[in-house]
This record gives structure tokens, sequence and C-alpha cells, in this order.
């Protein structure tokens, strides 16, 4: 594309027009432009960020080490990075390598475990209102705390 914009405006078009046809800002086309004008270049300069750490191999070996253990911290996992290729990588450094490879960061959900009292008294109120009908539902207020509350006496 920089290159067929390039060749418009050089048949003698103006910017202007050549931004309208392929329907891009006249600043990105005046910019190209000037670039191709002082370079002789119309392609993208590369570069840019920090040169990476790891290799897409040592960032398959992050992953999989990580799978094979799914309880160890992307320190551990450095650690054993450190151990096995003699490279120091961060903590972070590992933990983008495993977002890269669709492993993200998850705590479980810690939940009070029920005891048998617990159940026992779950299964009591389900055999007293078992037989409830809709109208005694309606009756009950539903909030966000998961609480039955009865609305009968009020």
């Amino acid at each position: 594309m920089r290159g067929r914009i390039i060749g418009k405006i050089e048949e003698g078009r103006k910017i202007t027009d050549v931004a309208r046809v392929f329907d891009i800002a006249h600043s990105v086309v005046s910019r190209l432009w000037k670039s191709f004008k002082t370079t002789g270049m119309c392609s993208r300069r590369h570069g840019g960020g920090c040169v990476r750490s790891t290799t897409p191999a040592e960032d398959r070996y992050i992953v999989l080490s990580s799978k094979r253990n799914r309880r160890t911290t992307a320190q551990q996992v450095a650690n054993q990075f450190l151990a096995a290729s003699g490279k120091q990588i961060s903590r972070k450094t590992v933990a983008r390598r495993l977002r890269g490879g669709g492993l993200y960061a998850r705590r479980p959900v810690v939940c009070v475990p029920l005891t048998r009292q617990h159940r026992t008294a779950r299964l009591q109120w389900c055999r007293e209102h078992h037989n409830w009908t809709e109208r005694d539902w309606a009756c009950v207020l539903f909030s966000d705390e998961s609480r039955f509350i009865s609305v009968i006496g009020l």
C-alpha cells in the first residue's frame, strides 16, 4: 500500500487526492511522502522496544514446565529456567510468556466446606418446603445474600 501511495504521488497527484483515494488521513500520506523523499525508501522501520530475553523455543519450555505442574508460581518457573538454561529471567517475563501461551493466573474460589450439620439442615429445609405452591413462594423475598426471608407476617 505504501508503494502504491508513493506511486500515485510520483504520477503527479496531490497528497489530498491520494489520501482520499486510499481513505487515510492527509497527515499520514504527507509524512510517508516526506520520509520517502529523505530516505528513498517507503518501508516501515523496525525496532523499538526491548530485545526479547527468550527465544520461541524457550517460551514453549516455560509454558510446558508450567503445564506439567500447575501449582508452581512464576518465580519457581523462573528459577527452574535459570537452572535449565543458565539464563536469568524475571517473574514478570515468565508471567508474560505464560499469558502468551494461554495460561492465566487464577485463584481457586475459597468457600466454607459443608459439615454434616450443614447438610442435615439443608435437607430438612428442603423437606419442609418441597410441597410449597407458587403462591407460597410469592411471599418470599430473595436478597443478594441468598437468604430466604418469609414475609407472611408483614
